[in-house]
């Protein structure tokens, strides 16, 4: 796609360092998702050292995955961007959302060497670059579930990167 930057799963350090805010970046491979519910678990998880997940190079999209399909939630609630900052240290390299974060979370997606990317507002489009959805874990809590997703050609805009934000 022309003016957008190809990136694949597994994200490498060099992927996140080429990274500017403003770049349009089409992802290829696997996306974990989580919100409210599954990330402060998966949180929790990580603190007490029993993550159900590696994490090193991970992409997170802070959505639910339902049948009306996946569109980010508000990245800025306490129980998705308390998580930022704990997730990245374990590996996350990118978090997909939506809104403005605090300038202390910018300043630990830094120190992480991990970024934040926004999505076009279009649940249909992201929808359809979905190729396949499993639940990993927190079967329970349905929609809200972590699942692993399998993507081609997904849209997203880097929205923080090296200490800067488009906010």
């Amino acid at each position: 796609m022309e003016n957008f930057k190809e990136i694949w799963t597994p994200l490498k350090k060099n992927d996140i360092e080429s990274l500017d805010v403003g770049d349009r970046i089409i992802l290829h491979g696997e996306i974990l998702t989580g919100r409210d519910a599954a990330l402060p678990r998966l949180v929790k998880l990580m603190e007490s050292g029993k993550s159900p997940l590696n994490l090193e190079g991970a992409v997170i999209m802070h959505t639910a995955v339902s049948l009306a399909g996946i569109a980010p939630t508000s990245s800025n609630k306490t129980e998705i961007e308390n998580g930022i900052a704990p997730l990245s240290a374990a590996g996350v390299r990118m978090h997909i959302g939506k809104g403005a974060l605090s300038l202390e979370t910018i300043k630990m997606l830094k120190r992480h060497n991990s970024v934040f990317a926004v999505t076009p507002p279009a649940a249909a489009l992201l929808t359809s670059k979905m190729v396949s959805s499993e639940v990993v874990a927190f079967h329970e809590e349905g929609m809200e579930a972590l699942h692993l997703l399998e993507v081609k050609d997904f849209p997203a805009i880097v929205a923080v990167a090296n200490g800067k934000s488009i906010y």
